[in-house]
Formats: C-alpha cells, structure tokens, sequence
C-alpha cells in the first residue's frame, strides 16, 4: 500500500509527483478543489462531489472537460493503485502553468492533479465527549461557495483554535454564525435542526446536505435561515459536518457551554444513520 499520485494523465507515487513553479495554483491560487472520504475502498457521495467540483470551475472560468464517469475512473483506479481501504482523495484543478500575469492564459492546458492518502481512524473519544469550538471574526471573500484554493483565512483562523484548545474556529460577522473554518454548522433548539442557508457566505457541503435530508426523512424538522451567535450559544446542540469529520458534536463554544455540556440526541439519532449509509 501506498500514497498515490494523478498528474495530468499520469498515475505515480505521490513522492514521485512534481508540479511547475510557474503552476498559476502555486502563483496565484487560481485554482479549485475537492476532498473525497473513501470508506470500504469506495469513494463516498462521488458523484456529489464531482458536481461540485465542476461547478466551483465552471465559477472561475475553468473549462474541465473531463465527464464523471472519466473522473470516477481516475478515482477508482487511484484508490485501487493505493491499496486503501479507508482514504482521502484530493483533487486540485489549477488554470495550468504559465509565466507570471494576471491575466488569463491564452493556451496552457489546465493542471488536473489528484492525491489518495491513507486516513487516520476516527478518535472515538471525542464523538463520546464532543468538543470545543471558537468563534473568529469572518475576513473571507464574498464567494465562500466557491472551494476555492485561496485558504488563507480558513488556515489562520484553524491555527487560532488549536492554539488555545479548540478543535474548529466558527467564522461571525455581525451578529451572524456562518459555518467552520473545515466544516458546516447546524444547531438544535426545540428539536429543530437550524443552519445557514446555502448561498455566496457558505460552501455548500456535500455532507451538509446528507444530514439535512436525512433528518428531514426522519421527520425532524429543518431550518435552513441565518443562525444568530446567540441562537448558537443558547442551543441544545451545536453540530458541525464535513466530508473528514463526517458529524461531530460541539459541547462548548468559547466560553459558553452548549446544552448540558455532552453529545445530545439528535446528533446521535444523525450520526446512527449516517453509519448505517456507510456498513
């Protein structure tokens, strides 16, 4: 077993793969990206995760000509190369490599690269203790629905938290909860499942929408409107999903404990199937 590599066509060990400096998503960022959590050597929610690839191109001007059943042959075969069984496949589409400008490239082919590494196992402790959480002032561009890599805020406000503890930074503007600096948040007032509503100041998360339509199939209510910090900090419980982290519970955010301080229900009831979806 082994970390892969998918350059531009080309399978090979990831210690093997090189890109150009002069790679536009080296000089500027001008890029996309995607992260894809494989389970049972099958990449979970593919074809989610490739429409949403596709579209944070297609919002910065990225003509990726390659169809879905393409990228899920690139994927498949990388995971398969890697011999993984539990895996994270990231891809990156850069507007390909060119001298230093800031204007578009006129004929550079676009960078298609593609990495599959082992993952971890879950830290169990933390699902049965929930964790900490801290809210960051929101400095981000106005298009956080595009997964763009330009990360810099979400990197900083990440080391912010794990500087004092805390396992996720909640990005506030005004008086208004937007979503993690890795992850989407959702809290539960009243058995009510409350979280931002999909547009330019959130990423719409793939994992987002799994639990969201599975709490409304298991007849749980579902609010998708602007969540007030002060909703947050007086809720039951406070929820964060992601592709890694698939539905963690939040028991305290700054200083405030959230609900009776441990892993409610609903996240349970949430988390339970989402495990089954995955057996």
């Amino acid at each position: 077993m082994s970390d892969i590599a998918y350059l531009n066509g080309e399978f090979t060990k990831l210690a093997e793969a090189f890109v150009s400096v002069e790679d536009r998503g080296f000089q500027f960022g001008d890029g996309v990206y995607e992260v894809i959590r494989v389970y049972d050597a099958t990449p979970h929610l593919l074809r989610e995760h490739i429409n949403r690839l596709k579209l944070s191109a297609a919002s910065i001007h990225l003509d990726d000509r390659l169809s879905y059943d393409e990228w899920e042959s690139i994927v498949r075969e990388g995971i398969d190369r890697s011999g993984y069984t539990a895996a994270k496949v990231y891809i990156q589409l850069t507007r390909g490599v060119s001298p230093r400008d800031h204007r578009f490239p006129v004929t550079a082919p676009l960078t298609r690269v593609m990495t599959v590494r082992e993952i971890e196992p879950d830290d169990l402790q933390l699902r049965e203790t929930g964790v900490p959480a801290i809210t960051v002032k929101d400095i981000r561009w106005n298009r956080c629905d595009i997964k763009s890599l330009n990360l810099l805020p979400n990197i900083l406000a990440k080391q912010q938290a794990t500087q004092v503890g805390a396992f996720e930074a909640l990005f506030v503007k005004g008086e208004l909860v937007f979503e993690g600096s890795s992850s989407t948040v959702m809290v539960v007032s009243d058995g009510v499942v409350h979280t931002p509503p999909e547009g330019p100041r959130i990423l719409s998360g793939i994992t987002r929408d799994w639990v969201l339509n599975v709490a409304r199939a298991s007849e749980i209510t579902v609010v998708e409107e602007p969540v007030s910090v002060e909703t947050m900090l007086s809720a039951k419980e406070v929820l964060l999903t992601g592709t890694i982290i698939e539905i963690m519970p939040v028991v305290k955010v700054d200083e405030y404990q959230i609900g009776d301080g441990r892993p409610g229900k609903i996240y349970h009831r949430l988390y339970q199937k989402f495990l089954a979806s995955i057996s």
